[in-house]
């Protein structure tokens, strides 16, 4: 008889709710501290998490959700993908593991881009014809009998098979990574022969590529092979987790295979609690019911909650309170926030409270609600006092976007806008530039540090900011490069600075939430109706363009991106709150401008990161978010340049909204997929400037002017001269200048190769 899974989460934070793994992962890379200095750190990290979340009453505790770097690398590694280049490096094995991900100064890194709609990324696996699996790692087993030491039986959670194929990039022009299917089987097989020998009761294999639009080969794929692991003798019980949005037909051909267990995010796409009805074969399995939102931070609406686990009572053997995916998305704890206003902090729910939820309400299904009707009454009296809260609703911004015109999103015809620019800036053929962020020194985290502990005052604050602008404008003068930036030293991230000075947005001081590695990101979290109080970066762009006679970028990020890295409100349309973000963008673009700033950027990096997972779903999402953008970039001159930035996606998706952006240049990711994109811009006859990243940033690598050329040569086969810009893939802030200012020089060597 297998057992009740109970109550859980699918996955939990890792990095450490101090950020304890990215400090100890840097004096590693740095050479600070030892392997096995690094090892003790995430083995004290994954044993907090499991005893925290044991303490919490859950049914089953997740394990295999820790990772040092990425969990899809994890998996590759486990089943030995291995590509041969970092094999041959003969490094250690956690060595390889960090050059895979980091690259070294003999081979760049995986290819990276992001896990499906969220701001996370991963390493893209390479899979080709040659490529051979087999149980390499053994970590899940490990990770299992580690927690059982110390008193907690834990779940094992692996990348399912399918998607991990699903996200694997060819190693040969015209292979299908899913033809290897059959062999990854065999080897995952073999894991859960060993984790069933090991004692473990049940296993989660996580499937979110189910969320997308399958062909019927891969649902057939699906088919197969979760007959192949259900038939296996000698196994855990298997609980798949469709996450992301609705698994669509694949939940019916999971219903019909001999598994276990079926979880299911019922937050994402509502749809979902109604394809349960129509899934046979659910009876005779646990049902985990995703009810708790795992990706977004406002306190759960417990009475909404129960009543949709109570409806879904008889569909199946077990239904089980679960996190509608892992919490790997949201921050530790709200109660590590004592700065944040009481009233919103009281509205809010991180992963602390968010495992407190889930076992709240997995014991008012159990139990009855009588049980928790304290929680159940706090839930009410919070979410209550948010919906009529003032703060939330300003009047302007409403006036103001219901007398939006449709002229208000246009610009003149782009040859003519091209003509006045080329008058204007008279920038050489292929013109350099980087992407806006210059390294941030350990001085200029210190003085903003210092500032906002009121160790120096506002006048040496600014002045300290100026002194590295200065630097910056210098250094880029010197190297050559023929569009500037200021650097924004002043700035602690593209969206957290913005945030922190609109209304409509609260920060967090310790909201950590891993973007990948030691990344970390701290989103915003945008509660209430978004406008600008006053300009944002004038001061910044105005000083450093009265240092050079070059023209200096404006440096802004966009409404989507803003949305997209933030924690959004769910009283409104996204639309809706895209129109308001991007009116206080445009304030800010036309107050550049009339203080001279004659190129201005707008990133978007995030444009195809908010794209639905499914076809049918896309199209009201890339009008909103085209339109957003041109609202926020219209009503300047035909001689002010907009540019925008784009990076870490597969394009492909898009292609259509970047040509419908209507931005004079496009800078984008390309240098670790060595120019590919370029295929799909020629595709749609995208006759735009466009600055395919010749360097990547993310490593540490520093390659030559002439690796760099040989991109710009594989450019320009794609893109006539006269509209290529070059350019990093992003950018720099992460680096060290020892890495950057090599790098750009190199840069700046190789569009001179061209030109000449």
């Amino acid at each position: 008889m297998t057992s009740k899974i109970g109550s859980t989460v699918l996955g939990h934070p890792r990095i450490g709710p101090n950020r304890e793994l990215k400090r100890a992962l840097e004096s590693y890379w740095a050479g600070r501290i030892s392997e096995a200095d690094l090892r003790e750190v995430a083995r004290e990290l994954r044993a907090d998490t499991w005893l925290s979340l044991a303490r919490a009453g859950l049914g089953s505790v997740p394990s295999g959700t820790f990772s040092y770097y990425d969990h899809v690398l994890d998996t590759a590694v486990t089943f030995g993908a291995v590509p041969r280049r970092y094999a041959e490096l003969g490094l250690g094995a956690l060595d390889t593991y960090f050059a895979m991900a980091r690259g070294t100064s003999e081979v760049p890194p995986l290819e990276m881009t992001k896990w499906f709609d969220t701001n996370y990324h991963y390493l893209v696996p390479e899979i080709g014809p040659d490529s051979r699996f087999s149980l390499s790692d053994r970590t899940a087993v490990e990770q299992f009998r580690e927690a059982r030491k110390l008193g907690v039986e834990t779940r094992p959670v692996l990348v399912g098979p399918l998607t991990f194929l699903l996200l694997s990039k060819p190693a040969e022009d015209g292979f299908d990574p899913l033809d290897k299917l059959p062999e990854l089987t065999d080897a995952y097989e073999q894991l859960l022969r060993e984790l069933h020998r090991a004692g473990a009761q049940w296993v989660q294999l996580d499937e979110p590529a189910l969320a997308a639009d399958r062909t019927p080969r891969e649902l057939d794929a699906l088919r197969d092979t979760y007959r192949r692991l259900g038939d296996l003798a000698e196994r855990p019980a298997i609980l798949t987790a469709c996450y992301f949005g609705d698994p669509g037909e694949a939940l019916g051909v999971l219903a019909a295979a001999p598994i276990e267990g079926i979880a299911l995010d019922l937050v994402t796409d509502p749809s979902t609690q109604d394809r349960i009805a129509g899934a046979a074969g659910l009876s005779d399995k646990a049902l985990v019911a995703g009810v708790v939102d795992g990706r977004n931070i406002w306190r759960a609406d417990l009475d909404r909650c129960l009543t949709t686990a109570a409806t879904l009572l008889g569909s199946a053997r077990e239904v089980a309170i679960g996190s509608s995916c892992s919490l790997l998305h949201v921050p530790y704890d709200v109660d590590a926030e004592p700065d944040l206003d009481p009233q919103v902090a009281s509205w809010l729910s991180f992963a602390a409270q968010k495992v407190r939820e889930v076992g709240t309400l997995g014991r008012a299904l159990s139990e009855g609600r009588d049980v928790v009707a304290t929680e159940l009454a706090e839930a009410r009296s919070a979410i209550a006092d948010r919906a009529r809260a003032e703060r939330v609703r300003h009047h302007r911004v409403r006036a103001r976007i219901e007398a939006l015109r449709p002229e208000d999103s246009r610009r003149a015809d782009y040859r003519t806008r091209q003509e006045a620019q080329q008058e204007s800036l008279r920038l050489p053929p292929l013109p350099s530039t980087t992407i806006g962020s210059f390294p941030q020194t350990t001085d200029v985290r210190k003085a903003r540090a210092a500032f906002r502990a009121g160790r120096i005052d506002q006048s040496t604050y600014r002045q300290r900011m100026r002194d590295e602008v200065e630097r910056v404008i210098a250094l880029q003068e010197d190297v050559g490069l023929d569009v500037l930036v200021h650097g924004e030293p002043e700035r602690n991230d593209m969206v957290q600075y913005f945030a922190e000075q609109l209304e409509g947005f609260a920060a967090t001081e310790n909201g950590w939430v891993q973007s990948y590695g030691s990344r970390c990101v701290r989103p915003p979290i945008l509660f209430g109706d978004v406008w600008r109080p006053e300009p944002m970066t004038v001061e910044w762009a105005s000083y450093a363009q009265r240092l050079t006679d070059k023209p200096v970028k404006g440096m802004l990020t966009g409404p989507v991106t803003m949305l997209a890295w933030s924690f959004v409100r769910d009283d409104q349309t996204q639309a809706d709150t895209a129109r308001q973000v991007a009116l206080a963008i445009r304030d800010e673009v036309h107050d550049l401008e009339a203080a001279g700033i004659r190129v201005v950027q707008v990133d978007e990096p995030a444009l195809r990161e908010l794209l639905p997972l499914r076809a049918e779903q896309r199209p009201p999402y890339l009008e909103w978010a085209v339109e957003s953008f041109r609202l926020a970039t219209s009503g300047v001159s035909e001689a002010t340049q907009i540019h925008t930035h784009l990076c870490y996606s597969e394009f492909g998706d898009v292609i259509d909204a970047i040509v419908a952006l209507d931005a004079d240049v496009t800078s984008i990711e390309a240098a670790r997929s060595r120019m590919e994109v370029l295929a799909d811009l020629n595709e749609v006859g995208f006759q735009r400037g466009v600055g395919p990243g010749v360097y990547d940033i993310h490593s540490p690598r520093v390659p030559d002017a002439h690796e760099m050329a040989d991109l710009l040569e594989a450019a320009r086969a794609a893109v006539p001269a006269e509209r290529l810009w070059v350019n990093p893939d992003c950018g720099l802030k992460t680096r060290d200048y020892a890495q950057v200012e090599p790098a750009l020089r190199n840069v700046v060597k190789a569009a001179r190769q061209l030109r000449s």
